[in-house]
């Protein structure tokens, strides 16, 4: 079993960083909701309690169910989970004096114990609670103070339980990732070995005790999700894996051919399947874009029924689905405001008898770039941006027209080859072009227009959860607004768009 640290998770915006820091340590991590633990097994090694928009203060706070945890193994509670482990266990939070966040430096540390480790006075952290804990209880030792903040972090006597009211997984946290490491490995006494051939290995081994000698479809999109997931799986079963390619109809200009010709050498066994009558007629009309996903992810369920019911053995779907997907689509606290459906979680339909398998969803995008190499799969898919499953159909807005798709389809193909060869594309995490549901008032000669606005995009990011706008040079910019509006006929303004995730999202649908 593969030895991991369990994250609960309270709906901090800063949970899936500690995530990603523990897996930079080469330790394995989850998240799970707090109120959704799993079966405490003897591969969890250790328990981190994430922060938290709410109060322990508030009527109905989020409280976890610590029976099976605190006490019994090592706990660590970070902001929320401090005054949480401090005010329900015998001691008291309240509102602080003054305002708690941003940058801080710590004025005492108890360098003896074990979470601050070669971690000294004047560390700067990164505060960010409105809360502070006023009084612990008795079996509580301070072990590091601020300031402002007596209890910065403190461990329970006669348990490996320890808490600490700043974030050690952000980057002003200047030692976050050291206390992580005194953590994990050792309290925790997690060995680090949670690498791409490890990943690989066991991954492999799992997909053959999964299928055995079932057949998988797989749909492949070109992107890196779901060729590394094809990889996997090939390497597993062999023959038994058949690919799909759909044609949506809502693709980059040409990809149809170029991401078939790119499988050609890899042994994968491709069919390319041409949808895009479906895909548009069934899309005709609908503007509102969690429609628009969902009526998508339907019609691909339709294609694959189709497809399936020619090869009477398939019993499983294989797809690329990734941790973000999984998270994004998980509710901490019961029901609440969906974001964006992910048209690849959630399973299938009963009609469809088929299995899900999912190779990669417990990894992130830069997790599944370093398993692709590690398999020696071809740079040119590795290094692709990342391309929403739903295609352009969430980068028009409005109505889907075959019309719109083409001119989209010509100012992304503009867009992308522009970075490409003014070598700016493996500097960029994502980009594309946005069709807006507008016009505007333009001049062409002596003749007035009133054609449609596209919006240019380009993010930088490491998995797609939180992205910063790249500041692509003036120049560049100014050549590509030329080029689009010159070549694609239809559009006479190009805007650049220079927001960030959070809180925009990196799509616009």
């Amino acid at each position: 079993m593969q030895e991991q640290i369990l994250i609960l998770d309270f709906g901090s915006q800063y949970t899936q960083l500690i995530a990603r820091r523990l897996r930079e340590l080469n330790v394995y991590c989850e998240i799970h909701p707090y109120n959704k633990i799993p079966k405490i097994t003897s591969d969890i090694k250790g328990v981190i309690l994430s922060g938290s928009p709410h109060s322990v203060r508030e009527e109905n706070p989020p409280k976890p169910d610590l029976s099976n945890i605190k006490g019994k193994m090592p706990l660590l509670g970070v902001c929320y989970g401090a005054q949480y482990l401090a005010h329900f266990f015998g001691g008291e939070v309240g509102k602080s004096n003054s305002r708690e966040y941003g940058r801080a430096h710590l004025q005492f540390v108890d360098s003896k114990n074990k979470l601050f480790n070669n971690i000294f006075e004047g560390s700067q952290v990164w505060m960010s609670h409105g809360d502070t804990i006023l009084k612990t209880p008795s079996n509580y030792k301070i072990i590091a103070s601020t300031h402002d903040v007596k209890v910065a972090g403190y461990q329970i006597e006669g348990e490996d339980t320890y808490a600490i009211q700043f974030h050690p997984e952000v980057y002003h946290s200047t030692d976050g990732q050291q206390l992580l490491k005194n953590f994990v490995y050792d309290i925790c006494k997690c060995s680090g070995n949670w690498t791409p051939a490890s990943f690989i290995e066991t991954t492999i081994s799992d997909l053959k005790n999964q299928i055995g000698d079932d057949k998988v479809i797989l749909g492949l999109s070109g992107g890196v999700d779901s060729s590394v997931a094809a990889v996997l799986l090939h390497k597993a079963i062999g023959a038994n894996l058949h690919c799909i390619f759909v044609d949506n109809g809502l693709l980059r200009k040409d990809e149809f051919n170029s991401v078939l010709d790119s499988y050609k050498h890899m042994g994968l066994n491709v069919k390319g399947v041409d949808a895009k009558n479906e895909f548009y007629s069934a899309l005709k009309g609908v503007s509102d874009p969690e429609q628009k996903r969902k009526i998508i992810g339907k019609v691909f369920i339709d294609v694959f029924d189709k497809e399936s019911k020619l090869d009477k053995e398939a019993k499983w779907l294989g797809q690329g689905t990734i941790y973000p997907d999984v998270i994004e689509s998980v509710s901490v606290k019961g029901p609440s405001a969906t974001i964006k459906s992910h048209h690849n979680v959630g399973g299938l339909p009963d009609f469809m008898k088929l299995q899900v398998v999912e190779p990669l969803r417990s990894l992130f995008k830069d997790e599944v770039r370093r398993v692709g190499r590690a398999l020696e799969i071809d740079d040119n898919i590795l290094n692709r941006h990342p391309f929403p499953g739903p295609g352009l159909a969430i980068r028009i807005l409005g109505d889907i027209t075959e019309q719109k798709v083409k001119i989209l389809q010509e100012v992304d193909a503009i867009f992308i080859n522009g970075l490409k060869s003014h070598d700016l594309y493996n500097t960029v995490w994502q980009a594309g072009a946005i069709l807006l549901n507008a016009q505007s008032v333009g001049v062409m000669g002596d003749e007035r227009t009133y054609e449609n606005v596209v919006a240019l995009r380009a993010v930088s990011s490491t998995d797609g959860m939180t992205a910063d706008w790249v500041h692509l040079p003036y120049e560049f910019l100014a050549k590509m607004s030329n080029e689009i509006i010159n070549k694609v006929r239809g559009v006479n303004r190009v805007v650049y768009d220079i927001s960030s995730k959070p809180p925009a999202t990196i799509e616009w649908e």
